[in-house]
């Protein structure tokens, strides 16, 4: 009985270090007498117990490594803080097992000197401007190292940039300047616009005023002709009447009526108007008068 129980035991041993389950997404390194015998994918794979063992196991996820934040000194001599973080992913895991000790520091301090030496490329300002060409470029730097070490470098990410607290200071300085500086731009640019749109409507206005004023002038021109010709027409037709009145029988007699009141009410009307009446020495003369404006109607009559 206790030699099936300790057959049994050694059995399940063998068992338990034959059988091997691989994650999905996982690689593992399978050693045979300690020398590289393959790599087990995912799922159940068969060892030889005692002699197969894994050696390393590796995640083939893409994985996030954060880049301690490191003092670097740009082109102009100003140091700046810089804070990253890496993302790469294992695609060869025998290269990864056995061409660094520990790919992990290796990646960690190449990403650093890199990104030294790129900002030392750069002044302060292109910094803040260029950070897609710093990540790129420390990308290309490590994925050409880290191609040995069985490693693809993703992409890199500057999380954070910090300058000193006085170049930080003199930017915000700066920086409000350059507001104000474009507030009062804009506050001129708005005062000279107004400016401009009030001389325009200054002058579309006066332009309407004198075009109504000549139009009115025009009016009232067209006005005082007509009212003119029609003055005229109407004298014209009544001195035709007037003629043709007096060929009329009676109409010589009624011309002499007329006459004589005319000169009667201007006689009276002289008397109204002045305190001392001067009369003609002899009556006779309204008679002659009233004769001569008969003759002349007579001639203009018969011309």
């Amino acid at each position: 009985m206790e030699i099936a129980l300790i057959i049994l035991v050694i059995a399940a041993i063998f068992v338990i270090r034959s059988i091997k389950v691989v994650p999905q997404q996982n690689a593992w390194i399978l050693e045979r007498l300690g020398r590289y015998h393959g790599t087990l994918t995912p799922g159940l794979n068969l060892l030889m117990p005692f002699i197969d063992r894994v050696a390393y196991k590796h995640s083939l996820k893409e994985i996030p490594l954060d880049v301690p934040s490191q003092v670097c000194i740009t082109k102009d001599n100003t140091q700046l803080t810089v804070d990253g973080i890496l993302y790469f992913q294992i695609t060869d895991a025998m290269r990864a097992s056995y061409g660094s000790s520990n790919y992990i520091l290796a990646i960690t301090q190449l990403a650093q000197t890199t990104l030294r030496s790129v900002i030392g490329r750069m002044e302060l300002d292109r910094t803040f401007e260029e950070r897609d060409t710093i990540n790129h470029a420390v990308v290309q730097a490590l994925d050409e190292a880290a191609l040995n070490w069985g490693v693809k470098v993703l992409r890199y990410e500057i999380k954070d940039l910090t300058p000193p607290p006085a170049i930080l200071h003199a930017m915000q300085a700066q920086i409000t300047a350059e507001r104000e500086k474009r507030a009062l731009i804009a506050a001129s640019e708005g005062r000279r616009q107004e400016q401009i749109n009030i001389a325009t409507g200054e002058r579309e206005a006066a332009i309407a005023r004198s075009e109504g004023d000549k139009q009115s002038q025009i009016n009232k021109a067209q006005g005082e002709a007509a009212a003119i010709s029609a003055v005229a027409v109407a004298t014209a037709d009544a001195i035709c009447r007037i003629a043709a009145a007096i060929e009329q029988p009676g109409g010589q007699q009624a011309v002499q009526l007329k006459v004589a009141e005319k000169a009667v009410e201007a006689y009276a009307h002289l008397a109204q108007k002045n305190n001392t009446m001067i009369v003609p020495g002899n009556m006779g003369e309204v008679g002659a008068l009233i004769g001569t404006a008969m003759t002349l109607m007579k001639g203009s009559a018969k011309a």
